[in-house]
């Protein structure tokens, strides 16, 4: 993955819980670098280190670290860098949904090593959309979550997201339904 994201991960940490907790995450995760240069790729090792040393130190569940910061990256990152990308992908939720398989796309400009997850919508009705998610990295399920609860915050759109199909329960690629409430 790209430094951005761990730097984003450093973000919120150092934001929400402060500088000595992300030391604290920094020594956990035997990570030896000191920062992280944004459009340098780093093995995705280090951002997986990076996660399971936040929830050691925070003491929480894996999935809780990456729930919020999936939510993180949407509202800050995103917001702040990439405020122009976010725009021209729609001006409402379900628009930015039903746009997501083409969001990479822009992204491969800025990051030409990018290896993105890939999405497909499906409309089911007005008020749910089907998004199919596939990835080659695991255990992200709960960051994509994050991902969809944080555009919900960003478009002041209330919705439920439900994993409807997960490969951790032996499926090829995780669906979520979204559902307007």
């Amino acid at each position: 993955m790209y430094g951005i994201v761990n730097k984003a991960i450093e973000e919120l940490v150092t934001e929400k819980f402060g500088a000595e907790v992300w030391n604290a995450v920094k020594v956990k995760s035997g990570i030896k670098v000191d920062f992280f240069l944004s459009n340098e790729a780093y093995d995705d090792e280090v951002t997986y280190q990076l996660a399971n040393a936040a929830s050691s130190v925070l003491g929480v569940e894996l999935k809780e670290v990456l729930n919020l910061f999936g939510e993180w990256w949407i509202m800050h990152t995103c917001k702040e860098k990439y405020g122009a990308m976010m725009n021209a992908g729609g001006s409402s939720l379900r628009a930015f949904i039903l746009n997501l398989p083409r969001f990479h796309d822009r992204a491969f400009l800025m990051y030409p090593k990018l290896a993105p997850p890939e999405f497909k919508t499906v409309e089911v009705s007005e008020q749910q959309i089907l998004l199919h998610y596939y990835s080659n990295r695991e255990g992200l399920q709960e960051f994509v979550r994050g991902l969809l609860q944080g555009l919900s915050q960003f478009f002041n759109d209330p919705v439920t997201i439900e994993m409807v199909e997960s490969r951790l329960n032996n499926n090829h690629h995780e669906i979520y339904k979204i559902s307007w409430v």
